[in-house]
């Protein structure tokens, strides 16, 4: 039977972050500006590599895939916020809220792949560079991209069909400002045993996994680093995998602890929500264009090819 007969909650409220008006006002303003600037910074990052041969490489296919996932993500949740902050009633329906947190495990889960899959990227041209060609192969990215984008919505699939089940029906407060899955499960009425446990699942075999694979990784890199003997060369190795290296720590430390931490609606919980699904997407491009000569090289040719056509 469906969801909408089962419940008698038909709507949550999403408590946001702040119930000052005042505080909502600059928060508003706030968040507009970095959903905008992340819309940019993405999309001047798809264009740029599009657009320059320089840039058609499998390593740059990775890092558009990075992209265009940010730009899914923030979509996701900065929206509704942006309109629960101007809004006074802040309501979202069951149905909303569950295909909210369905598209959040979607993109959310699929970058700890894609970023798992950067860092072996980032393994084969550091510690195995004569034979990255062959290690490396475009077979192997397109796998290594589709692979991601499957096992991230399997997961999503699977949890969101088990609390398609779940009855609502007292309990309509969601002390959060959007819907993920930690902060749905105890609104509910229903045995919620089989979602804690597939939930925890996925949390620590999508999440710890693949945290654990990058960690493999980069204590490779590292090792090989350490055993360059020139300073040049050393540093030309790790300015290769620096910006990964970033926008990793930021990702997984932040969603991970969010994500591994008691749901309780506390301001650390909601930062560090705020930090993987609204900051991060903002600083990807960011990260990966001033650490990149090759982006920054690339950023300027569009430019003065783009200022040309308009010029004449």
């Amino acid at each position: 039977m469906a969801l909408r007969n089962h419940s008698t909650v038909t709507k949550f409220i999403l408590l946001g972050l702040s119930a000052n008006p005042h505080v909502q006002v600059l928060l508003f303003m706030l968040f507009l500006l970095i959903y905008l600037l992340t819309m940019i910074g993405n999309l001047m990052m798809l264009l740029v590599i599009r657009s320059d041969s320089h840039l058609h490489t499998l390593m740059y296919f990775f890092l558009s895939q990075l992209s265009f996932l940010d730009l899914c993500f923030s979509s996701v949740t900065v929206p509704k916020l942006l309109e629960n902050l101007m809004s006074e009633t802040k309501t979202i329906s069951v149905e909303g809220c569950l295909t909210q947190a369905f598209f959040v495990f979607i993109t959310g889960g699929t970058e700890l792949l894609l970023l798992c899959a950067m860092a072996y990227d980032r393994y084969a041209a550091i510690c195995h560079p004569l034979l990255y060609g062959q290690i490396m192969s475009k077979q192997l990215y397109v796998q290594l991209v589709w692979g991601s984008w499957g096992l991230g919505f399997l997961d999503a699939l699977i949890n969101i069909l088990l609390a398609m089940n779940l009855m609502f029906c007292e309990a309509h407060i969601i002390h959060h400002f959007s819907c993920e899955m930690p902060s749905i499960l105890p609104l509910s009425c229903s045995d919620v045993s089989r979602n804690i446990i597939v939930l925890l699942c996925s949390t620590l075999l999508h999440g710890l996994g693949t945290f654990f694979l990058v960690f493999l990784s980069y204590a490779r890199i590292i090792s090989t680093i350490l055993t360059i003997s020139s300073t040049s060369g050393r540093s030309k190795a790790f300015s290769t995998c620096s910006s990964h290296f970033a926008a990793v720590t930021l990702y997984y430390g932040s969603g991970m602890l969010r994500h591994l931490m008691p749901n309780s609606g506390s301001l650390v919980e909601l930062i560090f929500s705020v930090q993987y699904s609204v900051i991060t997407p903002m600083l990807n491009p960011l990260i990966y264009s001033l650490k990149n000569k090759e982006v920054k090289a690339a950023v300027r040719r569009t430019l003065e090819n783009y200022l040309q056509h308009i010029r004449y």
